[in-house]
């Protein structure tokens, strides 16, 4: 049996993919920092460990621990915990815009570093980053999460080309918008840490963007994680993973755009989508 260990299990796409792989044969070690959620993986059977990627004795005492239950074997590592800071940039702190980067970027690197060495000593071992449809195709109100995405990506670039020969693959998972808690946390993020200030020239679209985070991951045209979990256990047990995997149609698009459409005119394009989203407003 495989040992996976898979990050930021408290809830949504980790949550699910967590319990689906152990279903289907794989040992799995997931992580959560609040005690409620760390006791919901243990009663459905989930190996769990605290985890703050902020923390770096916390990630070494998971290394420490995953590495001692698996006898030095573990297989694989998805870095899937994550968050989104929203908000025009410039209402966007220096701290905000570190935290984003400390959560989806720093914590990744130095998890990953910590567990390489044991990937080379097995000379096998998959990486799979947990990367966003906006990691390529950067959008107004999310340029501190898409920066820290496109920031991913190119840590993932660097390091697949860094660990050829090596036996270890790794492989970026690029979804769209997939039904989860990540719109609810990001509203909750951006209303307690971002703080945008109250004469904001986007007040009234932070007002609509609020509106629309309630309720985007309730409407029926938004995918279950079902189609999250199939392309994660593709470049799981694929003896060929591929490079990118990309979820659902608005993944595909986003590609698409950027690969043949000039940024100007992809900047038009933007503004239009904005338009139709949030209503005109002279600063978009």
């Amino acid at each position: 049996m495989k040992s996976v260990l898979i990050t930021g299990c408290s809830s949504g796409l980790g949550l699910y993919t967590a319990e689906s792989l152990q279903k289907n044969g794989w040992n799995v070690f997931a992580t959560a920092r609040k005690e409620q959620d760390i006791e919901n993986l243990k009663s459905k059977g989930i190996d769990t460990y605290y985890l703050d990627v902020t923390d770096s004795d916390s990630i070494e005492k998971l290394v420490k621990y995953v590495s001692k239950k698996t006898d030095g074997k573990l297989y694989a590592l998805i870095n899937n915990a994550g968050c989104g800071y929203s908000g025009a940039l410039e209402d966007v702190t220096r701290d905000a815009m570190r935290n984003q980067f400390e959560i989806n970027v720093f914590g990744v690197h130095e998890l990953t570093n910590q567990i390489i060495p044991i990937f080379r000593k097995n000379k096998t071992g998959r990486i799979i980053n947990i990367s966003s449809a906006v990691g390529k195709f950067s959008m107004p109100f999310m340029g501190a999460y898409s920066a820290s995405k496109f920031a991913l990506e190119a840590l993932s670039d660097a390091l697949r080309l860094e660990l050829r020969n090596t036996g270890i693959k790794i492989s970026i998972i690029e979804p769209g918008p997939i039904k989860s808690d990540f719109s609810k946390n990001a509203l909750s993020i951006f209303q307690n840490q971002v703080h945008p200030p109250d004469n904001s020239r986007y007040k009234d679209i932070y007002e609509k963007m609020g509106k629309y985070r309630q309720t985007k991951e309730t409407k029926k045209n938004i995918p279950e994680p079902d189609v999250f979990y199939k392309k994660v256990k593709r470049a799981l047990e694929s003896k060929r993973p591929k490079i990118r995997y990309l979820v659902t149609k608005e993944a595909y698009l986003a590609a698409y755009l950027k690969r043949f459409f000039p940024d100007k005119l992809l900047d038009i394009l933007a503004g239009i989508y904005l338009n139709r989203k949030y209503g005109k407003n002279e600063n978009i």
